[in-house]
């Protein structure tokens, strides 16, 4: 007889972990193209839990190096930036793509630095010499060239906010030829030149919008200024640090879209203007709007972000619209295929922030348990009949009720735990706890770093409980059941996860929206994978 030990069929279902995590336990390599895309959907050069902002430079460097489809690297940078909202990531992965393939390089050049911050992170990546040299090759400097000359003068205004490295500093490093004289006058003004040295261009050159802001900032007072701005409209971050009173910061309340209402409300707060009942209901009003809202796709992880950080003194009604705002962003999030087991990691590595420590005054109040509490609770939303399971190295009882306001869920979700970690303890209650109930699948948020508990056969705990879980929903479902589906979220860059990707299991990377359209079409037996996501990037 042959050994059943060795030849059991369980054995060629569970396949042995390659790896460990970076807690020393036993996990699943990414291939390099999807550890780079994991990287790329969740990195943000920030010290996270487990690696520092060094050790994510470095890991993008070698996977990269791994990488050798210069097609797939550039497709990459735009699904960072187009689709997972980074800003560092995409610009890193661009000056990667500057060095091995020119051409594509200044293909996908004006899709990730599509504003002026991108602009100035990738000047100062590259100054740094981390990336190579550190002079603008002629390339480069011709990408830089042609996106100062082609910005609109908005653009370029905007691109001024900021310092070290400064617009002031790009333009003098980059030196692009002005095409006329309202340009070479406008480059002029932006890097403080005397007027005599703009000629052939003068004063009388410069654009309109430029005329008006610094008519703005030379204003004697108040209501000059506020004048000024009664007739033009700028960035509000153009016009701080200028502003003489409430009375102009009031005016700079009302040219404020919703999404810099959303993410400067302390500082209209500072100023005086939610004294004002009527502007606070602007405000309100503005913040809630739905159909804002749907147009931009928010999803409601900034708004999360905006509660958390706004003061105790920021007026009730404008908490409570940042809480209608999610409500109305969770329609962004679909309707999957039918209940799913819903695992929320809040072991001690998830209370880090979300975008890594960066520093006093840059890191964000948003943690990880707080994304993946809201990601269970939007998931809730659109998906009542799912169960919620909080886990570190115990599963916790969650009370939840799908109707209550997504917001207040997800807070009370990310309070529970700050233990080790056991990713496998959501399918082992499900197991356990509701063997009768039908779920199409899985979905774990976490940072995949579980090392409470192995695996049978060399396998993670995560694999064998997945496996009992597929009996287990297979015998309740019939035969014609084609199986559940288990997707890890993976909220870090760390480069493993506890089940690999096969058929039955997805793994996919990020904290924005575009999560969910690779979840929806894998449970829904559609062909959506993270890596295939990305390579249908059309460039």
């Amino acid at each position: 007889m042959a050994n059943k030990s060795l030849f059991s069929s369980a054995q060629t279902l569970l396949p042995r972990a390659d790896t460990v995590n970076m807690e020393g336990a036993r996990a699943y390599a990414l291939p390099p193209k999807h550890a780079l895309a994991q990287l790329a959907a969740t990195g943000c050069f920030g010290g996270t839990f487990y690696a520092g902002a060094e050790a994510q430079l470095a890991n993008l460097l070698s996977l990269a190096e791994q990488v050798e489809d210069n097609v797939f690297l550039a497709k990459l940078a735009v699904y960072s930036r187009e689709k997972a909202f980074l800003k560092d990531m995409p610009a890193a992965l661009l000056l990667v793509l500057s060095r091995r393939d020119r051409a594509l390089f200044h293909q996908v050049f004006d899709r990730v630095v599509d504003n002026g911050r991108v602009l100035r992170t990738l000047f100062q990546m590259l100054r740094s010499g981390q990336f190579g040299r550190k002079s603008l090759s002629y390339s480069v400097q011709r990408a830089f060239q042609r996106w100062l000359n082609e910005a609109s003068v908005s653009r370029l205004l905007a691109a001024s906010i900021g310092h070290d490295p400064s617009l002031r500093d790009v333009l003098r490093l980059a030196r692009p030829t002005p095409p006329d004289n309202a340009r070479r006058a406008l480059f002029g003004w932006l890097t403080d030149k005397p007027v005599d040295r703009w000629a052939p261009a003068t004063a009388d050159d410069l654009p309109d919008e430029v005329r008006a802001l610094k008519a703005y900032r030379e204003a004697a007072t108040e209501a000059a200024q506020a004048a000024v701005l009664a007739e033009s409209r700028f960035r509000w971050d153009l016009l701080a640090d200028a502003a003489k009173g409430p009375l102009v910061w009031k005016a700079i309340a009302r040219q404020m879209g919703p999404q810099a209402l959303r993410m400067n409300l302390n500082t209209l707060r500072r100023h005086g203007v939610l004294d004002d009942a009527e502007l606070v209901d602007h405000v309100a009003g503005r913040l809630a709007d739905a159909d804002e809202i749907r147009s931009s796709r928010q999803f409601p992880y900034q708004y999360l972000a905006a509660y958390l950080n706004a003061g105790d003194d920021v007026p009730q009604a404008l908490k409570a619209a940042l809480g209608e705002a999610a409500e109305t962003a969770c329609g962004n999030v679909p309707e999957l295929a039918g209940p799913v087991v819903i695992g929320v990691d809040v072991s001690g590595s998830m209370q880090s922030p979300i975008t890594g420590h960066r520093g006093a005054g840059s890191t964000t109040k948003v943690r990880c348990v707080d994304v993946a509490a809201l990601f269970a609770a939007a998931i809730l939303r659109r998906n009542p009949d799912s169960l919620i399971v909080p886990f570190d190295d115990r599963a916790h009882q969650a009370q939840v009720d799908p109707g209550d306001a997504i917001l207040s869920l997800a807070a009370r979700l990310a309070e529970y735990g700050g233990g080790g970690t056991d990713c496998s303890l959501p399918l082992a209650e499900a197991n356990r706890a509701h063997r009768d109930r039908k779920f199409a699948g899985c979905v774990l948020v976490s940072d995949n770093q579980s090392w409470v508990g192995d695996g049978l056969y060399g396998s993670t705990a995560v694999m064998t409980a997945w496996q009992e879980f597929v009996k287990n929903q297979v015998r309740l479902h019939g035969r014609e059941f084609t199986g559940p589906k288990l997707v890890c979220i993976d909220l870090q860059p760390y480069g493993s996860t506890q089940a690999p990707e096969r058929s039955d299991i997805l793994n996919v990377g990020g904290f924005s929206d575009a999560v969910f359209s690779v979840v929806v079409s894998f449970l829904g037996d559609g062909p959506a994978r993270f890596v295939a996501e990305v390579e249908s990037v059309v460039l």
